[in-house]
């Protein structure tokens, strides 16, 4: 089941990069795919058949829309931030439990809040996601998570656990 859902991974790859259904590159497709999932199909993560589920392709399109809405908020909260007089920035390292199991999801995510403007991820340990914030406007460890990684860990979970 590994192999199969890797292979037509691989071939969903290969069609979108391509663009174009024609007799050869379906052949070629279907090759490269065949000989990838033999000599890599071993080291694809686990749970693959997370993968043939279409409502994780439904909350990953939901989180697409989501992340880049958040990506246009803080690249104005930043801005902001550079462009006043005062510089009200209050940077500081916070302590973020994370929830997802899935230890892709878990690097998703970390790299989800490191592409967001005023956020970056230092270190995952564990369940544990160190983050660099530039406006650290709370002490409460709940408050500040939810603010963090709250918006990105609920939709991932969906798509990953």
């Amino acid at each position: 089941m590994k192999y199969i859902a890797y292979f037509i991974l691989c071939l969903i790859i290969w069609f979108l990069l391509t663009a174009r259904i024609y007799l050869e590159n379906i052949v070629a497709g279907i090759l490269v795919s065949g000989i990838t999932t033999l000599f890599f199909g071993r080291y694809f993560i686990e749970g693959v058949g997370k993968f043939l589920e279409p409502k994780r392709y439904f909350w990953l399109l939901v989180y697409l829309i989501m992340f880049i809405w958040e990506c246009i908020k803080a690249n104005f909260d930043v801005a902001y931030r550079v462009l006043h007089p005062a510089m009200p920035i209050r940077p500081g390292i916070v302590k973020v439990n994370v929830t997802i199991r899935s230890e892709f999801g878990k690097a998703i995510l970390a790299n989800s809040i490191t592409m967001t403007p005023g956020t970056i991820s230092v270190d995952l340990i564990g369940d544990t996601l160190y983050v660099h914030w530039i406006n650290v406007f709370t002490d409460d460890p709940g408050k500040y998570s939810r603010i963090v990684s709250g918006r990105f860990e609920n939709l991932l979970k969906k798509i990953f656990d």
